[in-house]
């Protein structure tokens, strides 16, 4: 396991991608696996570890991704020839119960904006709520991303904290390209937007959008307000990617197509934005489907 994320991918991956699958495999797989010989390695062995993880209590979605990673190491030790035969290629994955995603009512958004736009510098509730960002985009943006004379914004960086193997500080802040491809884009920014960037712009004195004493707010400090926000607008419990949602579904809600909203997001592809938004769409079907029955000429 260690070879093959360190020497075999190391290059092919991200930090944050390695930072992740090193502190998968340390947690749950050599714990479970670690003592095992590779060579002796049978699909009885995965199927036993896949129960000891949901004996854990951990859901199935978090433990597909730690199968993910020990079945992508052992289907290169399989096409290396190190074993003979891949114990994954029997195993079916765990089913993945698809979650129901949460979304702020108009009136809720209405009640935690009002909070937002009492904050004297930009606030990244706002910066969500009408384009969407992730939290890591949010953190990454500067100043010189936001093209106020053409009202666009480039998304070109993200920025989280990830766990460090082997050091005395634990953590560390990276920058690093976004999620995928497709996340490196522009969005347009409208008017009432705009001129509300442009007040926040001419107040602020660091390069980021979103700053803490004149430097980068990183996307815990920026959790931990949008939890001290939504506790005043009586929203507790909700996470701060529930903004991205709401800004999706207010964009289906007003006929936005989903080829246009799944480059908004930043999305891989339309099944991506079909899938998460299914029952968000309802709606808009329903109209879809009167509209097209006025046609229909019923005789009696």
């Amino acid at each position: 396991m260690n070879y093959w994320l360190n020497i075999l991918i190391r290059e092919q991956i991200k930090i944050s991608t390695h930072s992740s699958y090193h502190s998968k495999m340390k947690q749950h797989i050599f714990p479970l696996l670690g003592r095992k010989k590779l060579t002796l390695l049978s699909d009885r062995d995965i199927e036993w570890f896949l129960k000891a993880l949901s004996g854990k209590g951990l859901s199935n979605t978090t433990i597909n991704n730690i199968y993910v990673i020990l079945k992508s190491a052992l289907s290169k030790a399989y096409s290396e020839k190190v074993i003979v035969e891949n114990p994954c290629s029997t195993i079916v994955s765990p089913k993945i119960k698809k979650k129901e995603i949460f979304v702020l009512t108009i009136e809720q958004q209405q009640r935690l904006e009002k909070i937002a736009l009492q904050e004297t510098a930009c606030s990244s509730v706002i910066i969500s709520l009408y384009t969407g960002l992730r939290i890591g985009e949010i953190s990454g943006l500067t100043w010189s991303d936001v093209d106020l004379e053409n009202r666009v914004i480039s998304i070109k960086r993200t920025l989280q904290r990830i766990s460090i193997a082997n050091s005395k500080t634990k953590t560390k802040i990276i920058f690093g390209s976004p999620k995928t491809e497709s996340s490196i884009r522009k969005i347009p920014i409208a008017a009432n937007l705009a001129d509300y960037l442009m007040e926040k712009k001419e107040r602020s004195t660091s390069e980021f959008v979103i700053s803490h004493k004149n430097k980068y707010m990183e996307p815990r400090l920026i959790n931990h307000h949008f939890k001290k926000m939504t506790k005043e607008a009586k929203l507790e419990n909700i996470h701060f990617h529930v903004l991205r949602h709401t800004f999706a579904t207010r964009c289906i809600e007003q006929g936005i197509d989903i080829a246009t909203l799944s480059k908004l997001l930043g999305h891989k592809s339309t099944k991506m934005t079909l899938d998460t938004y299914a029952g968000s769409l309802w709606e808009t079907r329903e109209k879809a489907i009167s509209l097209i029955d006025t046609q229909l000429q019923l005789r009696h």
